[in-house]
């Protein structure tokens, strides 16, 4: 009888993207409606947020699908903080409840970073480099620059699906 071998091959790190960093203090929406304005695109809020640790932390994420190049754009925030109150351990009459906020990163080896524009294709050097440019006209980023994703230790948080 003979013997077959199989081999899995690990289709995760096939995966092709381009990852844009965006260093900019507006908020979510402000963000995809600009990046709408300038690209051209049509980035709309996802009904639910990304989730991670239990719900400990969410992220907002955009996406638009375009159906004509085949192409899903995903603007994901960076930063989650939450606020979670703690009691003190001393009782007094004037006990209050101490604030903690704590803060998440989606990608933690770029905590300097605001929000991920993930574009799931095989672009060439000049389409993105074109993109990146664009984003850069944006008056309100500071910043915005691609990322090598095959340098990243947490690229599964990037699986939005």
């Amino acid at each position: 009888m003979a013997v077959h071998k199989f081999i899995l091959e690990d289709t995760l790190d096939e995966a092709l993207y381009t990852l844009i960093a965006v260093h900019c203090r507006l908020e979510d929406y402000r963000l995809a409606y600009l990046i709408n304005k300038y690209l051209g695109t049509a980035l709309t809020r996802k009904a639910s947020d990304l989730d991670f640790n239990d719900g400990e932390a969410s992220y907002a994420i955009y996406e638009w699908e375009d159906h004509k190049q085949l192409i899903t754009w995903s603007l994901v925030s960076n930063i989650c903080k939450t606020e979670e109150l703690k009691e003190r351990e001393i009782r007094s009459l004037f006990d209050t409840q101490e604030k903690i906020i704590k803060t998440f990163h989606l990608l933690p080896e770029h905590k300097t970073v605001n929000f991920f524009l993930k574009i799931e294709s095989d672009f060439s050097f000049n389409k993105e480099k074109y993109i990146v440019d664009s984003i850069l006209r944006i008056p309100q980023v500071a910043t915005a620059y691609s990322i090598d994703s095959s340098k990243l230790k947490s690229k599964d948080n990037l699986i939005f699906n």
